[in-house]
């Protein structure tokens, strides 16, 4: 688990540059919400994955919320993990709720991010773990889909999941790292972001002049 230092002052962009140095997939899932958004997220992958209701083919008993919750942390190290909920192509369905997800509370896990609606944000802002969602819903999603299969790779907004993977939200964006090469991307996203900084400086002594014959002259 690569230290919270590593992220001080990084924005998802500067690491999404520094995988793309490093990796041409995408990594990055975007228009993310929260209760709130200024806390940062940062730990390995725990994964969920829900697919549509069969009646005729889910125990709702063991493909509910709680019973995934335990299994998708059962073979890892739930505390300062994240809980990842893979809502397969139900982005506006509710995936879970303040009561179920307590649970990411007493484990003592880092947050929750999922590619779905999550109710209960008011009761959600009050837990010590970050939320990242794509909205909020005020009725359950129970009728429409249920969690399948925990412990496994999912599809998070268009970007493969694998459990261990580093996940990074701030604000309403997240970024997907390879848990083996977090530490290392996470640093070159730092020399990304001071070589940005130090472009910013250069462009305060620029002379615009001179920068448009150089584009005249291009022409």
């Amino acid at each position: 688990m690569p230290a919270l230092s590593l992220i001080e002052g990084l924005g998802v962009a500067d690491v999404v540059d520094a995988m793309m140095l490093t990796h041409p997939h995408r990594a990055h899932v975007i228009n993310l919400t929260s209760p709130d958004p200024e806390r940062v997220l940062l730990g390995p992958a725990v994964t969920i994955g829900y697919l549509p209701v069969r009646k005729d083919f889910m125990d709702p008993d063991k493909h509910s919320l709680v019973p995934a919750i335990y299994r998708a942390v059962q073979h890892h190290d739930p505390k300062g993990a994240v809980l990842v909920m893979a809502s397969n192509g139900h982005p506006q369905t509710s995936v879970g709720g303040g009561t179920k997800l307590s649970r990411v509370e007493n484990l003592g896990m880092a947050g929750v991010i999922c590619d779905g609606y999550l109710r209960d944000f008011e009761e959600l802002g009050t837990y010590d773990f970050a939320t990242y969602c794509y909205g909020e819903a005020v009725r359950a999603g129970g009728n429409e889909v249920q969690p399948y299969l925990a412990d496994v790779p999912v599809n998070l907004g268009g970007v493969t999941v694998i459990p261990g993977d580093v996940i990074f939200a701030r604000g309403s964006a997240a970024v997907v790292i390879p848990g083996a090469e977090a530490e290392e991307i996470l640093k070159k996203a730092r020399m990304v972001m001071e070589k940005m900084d130090l472009a910013k400086e250069a462009g305060k002594q620029e002379d615009p002049a001179k920068i448009l014959a150089q584009g005249d002259n291009a022409i």
